[in-house]
């Protein structure tokens, strides 16, 4: 599959089977993870792998995005760990986990898994049920797992604006 195949094949799966994702990809996707670029190569970047049941029933109390997903990896930074952009003290965490979760989700689409960039979860509550320390600021759930069969994108996946919509040539104006 060639990299435009692969961007054009990635949709958001919101349908699982319960069949278990395998130690093999699973560890193929983390790699991906782990040679995502990152800011200054500060490697801020935390993930917690949550499979078990257990961790499953806290996931579903923090969101109702799992859509039954075997596997869901918690993706988020250590602020003490992040390049800070010397102007304004800005840190690059959360640009540093879009990154990381970009190479997550091309990697899984590459292995035939589906997965699903999930941010629309309890924040605080996500930080309660995982107790997770000071130094892991969660930014996103992605579910994985196997699509189920009848799983298909969204209507809305296939809408793009037009590239005139969001692409300016400088200096003969500015974005919008």
């Amino acid at each position: 599959m060639t990299f435009s195949q692969l961007t054009t094949a990635r949709y958001s799966v919101r349908k699982f089977t319960a069949q278990p994702v395998e130690k093999a990809a699973l560890d193929k996707i983390l790699e991906a993870a782990r040679n995502a670029p990152t800011a200054g190569n500060r490697q801020p970047q935390r993930i917690l792998i949550i499979d078990s049941e257990e961790g499953l029933q806290k996931v579903d109390r923090c969101t109702p995005c799992r859509f039954g997903a075997p596997v869901v990896l918690l993706v988020g930074y250590d602020p003490a760990v992040c390049w800070k952009r010397h102007f304004d003290g800005a840190n690059s965490g959360q640009v540093d986990v879009a990154i990381i979760g970009t190479h997550i989700l091309l990697q899984a689409t590459e292995l035939n898994l589906g997965t699903t960039w999930v941010m629309h979860f309890d924040p605080e509550k996500t930080v309660t049920e995982f107790a997770l320390s000071p130094q892991f600021i969660p930014v996103a759930m992605i579910v994985l797992g196997h699509p189920a069969p009848d799983s298909v994108p969204a209507d809305r996946h296939f809408q793009r604006n037009a590239p005139e919509d969001w692409i300016r040539h400088f200096p003969s104006a500015t974005p919008a």
